[in-house]
C-alpha cells in the first residue's frame, strides 16, 4: 500500500507544511508511492517532461474532482468518470455541462499510463493533450480555455500546490500536466485474473476457466490483447449499417474509417456498463450476442467479427469469465480519491 494513501484527507492535513515549505530536501515521490504498479505490468515510463511529485499529483487530484471546471460549476472530470464505477460512467451517454446530452458513453480511465493515444478515434496522443478537448467542447466542460485557467489561478491553494510542483504559476500547461499525473496512478491490475496470470491456478473457476477458452476461440483476445486488454488500434465492429458518429473517420477522411472505434481495455468490465462507444447495448450478455451473431455486415467490419457457433452454456462461461476481471481493490481505493 502506498505511503501516501491510508486517507487522502488525513494525508493532505499532515502534508500542509511541506506544501508551504517545498523544499528539495524532501524524499523523492514516484507512482508506486500513489498506487504499485503491478509485477506482470510492461515497465512504467516516466515522460521526460512530466516527471511524478508529491504536489503536482495533489494538484491534478483536485483538479480531477473540481466542479468549477464546467460552465455551470457543477460538472467535473469525475462526473463522468465515477470512482465508484471503476471510473466510468452509468449513463449511456455522458451529460455535459447543464444537462446536455452528449452522444458517446464515457469510457474507463484506467492504466491510462501504457495507453498510446486516447479518445474513442484514438485521435490524442498523450494524456496531457487529452484535457484539452473536453474542457472546450461545448457539449462537455463547454469552457474558454483561457478564462478557466484564470479563474482557477485565483485559488490560493492551486497556486501554492503549482509553485511547488512546477515552480510555475498556475496556467494552461499546469493544468494538463497534474490532471495528467494524477490519471497516471489510475493503475488496476489486482483481479483474480491477474492473480491467475501470476501462477495462483485457483483464482478462476471451472466455468471460468471455460469462458476463457471461448474468449481466446472467439478471437476477442485478438483486439482485447495483453495484459492491457487492448491493442488501441481503431475497428468497426458492425454495430451499425450506417453509423451517425463516423468515428475514426474524422480524423482521417479515409472511407475505411469510417465506424471505427479504438479498443477499449476491458478490465473492470463488468463494472462498467453501458457498453460501445454510444452505450448502446446495456449489459455484457448483449455484447456477446453482438459479437456471436457476427454483426451488420458494414462494408468496414472487420474480419473477425462474423457469425459463430456458440452454446447457451459457451456465452455464460464467457460472461463468468469477464467478471473475473473486475478488481474490486482498485474501486475501493478509488472512492477514497475524492479529497
Amino acid at each position: 500500500m502506498a505511503r501516501f494513501f491510508s486517507s487522502p484527507v488525513v494525508c493532505a492535513l499532515a502534508l500542509g507544511a511541506w506544501w508551504t515549505a517545498c523544499t528539495p530536501e524532501e524524499p523523492p515521490f514516484a507512482v508506486d508511492d500513489v498506487r504499485p504498479v503491478p509485477a506482470h505490468f510492461p515497465t512504467y515510463i516516466e515522460p521526460e517532461d512530466n516527471p511524478m511529485n508529491e504536489a503536482k499529483w495533489e494538484l491534478g487530484r483536485h483538479l480531477f474532482f473540481d466542479e468549477r471546471l464546467g460552465a455551470d460549476g457543477a460538472l467535473s472530470c469525475a462526473s463522468c468518470h465515477v470512482p465508484e464505477m471503476a471510473f466510468a460512467d452509468s449513463s449511456r451517454v455522458s451529460l455535459g455541462t447543464g444537462g446536455i446530452q452528449g452522444v458517446r458513453n464515457a469510457p474507463a480511465l484506467v492504466n491510462g499510463a501504457w495507453q498510446p493515444r486516447f479518445h474513442r478515434e484514438g485521435g490524442v496522443p498523450s494524456l496531457e493533450a487529452q484535457v484539452l478537448a473536453p474542457i472546450q467542447d461545448p457539449m462537455e466542460f463547454d469552457r474558454d480555455l483561457v478564462a478557466l485557467v484564470e479563474e482557477l489561478s485565483q485559488d490560493e491553494q492551486y497556486q501554492s500546490w503549482s509553485e511547488c510542483g512546477f515552480g510555475r504559476g498556475f496556467d494552461a500547461y499546469v493544468m494538463t500536466r497534474s490532471l495528467a499525473a494524477f490519471q497516471r496512478t489510475l493503475i488496476s491490475g489486482g483481479s483474480r485474473y491477474d492473480a491467475w496470470l501470476q501462477g495462483n491456478a485457483s483464482a478462476l473457476n471451472a466455468a471460468e476457466l471455460r469462458g476463457l477458452d471461448v474468449f481466446e476461440s472467439l478471437e476477442c483476445n485478438s483486439c482485447h490483447s495483453g495484459v492491457l486488454l487492448s491493442d488501441f488500434e481503431t475497428h468497426n465492429t458492425g454495430l451499425y449499417a450506417n453509423y451517425d458518429d463516423v468515428g475514426a473517420y474524422r480524423l482521417t477522411f479515409d472511407s475505411s474509417d469510417i465506424g471505427a472505434f479504438q479498443t477499449p481495455t476491458l478490465r473492470n468490465v463488468a463494472l462498467t456498463s453501458p457498453y460501445m462507444f454510444d452505450g448502446s447495448l446495456p449489459a455484457l450478455e448483449d455484447v456477446v450476442d453482438h459479437y456471436v451473431s457476427g454483426g451488420t455486415g458494414h462494408p468496414n467490419q472487420d474480419e473477425r467479427v462474423r457469425p459463430r457457433t456458440v452454446t447457451d452454456q459457451d456465452k455464460a462461461d464467457l460472461v463468468a469469465f469477464l467478471h473475473t476481471l473486475s478488481d474490486e481493490e482498485f474501486v475501493v481505493w478509488a472512492t477514497d480519491l475524492r479529497p
